[in-house]
């Protein structure tokens, strides 16, 4: 009886953590000055949006990009913002988002991101209009 109360219960905090989406994976990589950040759902109940995250400098997480749900349940958002450090860490979440408005946060990814002294130099003046 202890053995299924534990799998309910670890079924639960499942579903509380991820709300409306069960991930089976989330990633990011580097690749060709860019972050690729990829993540696929096994199920999504009730799912309106997700938001792709990042961490600034201080650590706090901000909005970058907000993605529709799609049939597949696949995902790729490639973030072509990154690129004012050399050989960086930056580090993504993914905030879920229900249809009744419940949040929920994926684990924090994290990768080693390196770009081109143009692209670097392109980000920082493109900074400067903003």
């Amino acid at each position: 009886m202890n053995k299924i109360k534990s799998i309910l219960l670890a079924s639960l905090v499942a579903t509380v953590l991820y709300a409306g989406a069960q991930l089976i994976y989330f990633t990011a990589s580097s690749k060709d000055g860019n972050v690729i950040l990829e993540w696929k759902t096994s199920s999504e109940t009730n799912l309106d949006y997700f938001v792709v995250e990042r961490a600034n400098a201080t650590g706090n997480f901000i909005p970058i990009a907000r993605i529709e749900p799609r049939p597949d349940r696949t995902y790729e958002f490639i973030d072509q913002t990154a690129f004012k450090a050399l050989d960086a860490i930056y580090v993504y979440r993914l905030k879920i988002v229900d249809k009744d408005g419940t949040v929920s946060y994926s684990a924090a990814v994290s990768v080693a991101h390196s770009v081109s002294s143009v692209k670097r130099t392109w980000g920082s003046i493109k900074a400067l209009f903003r």
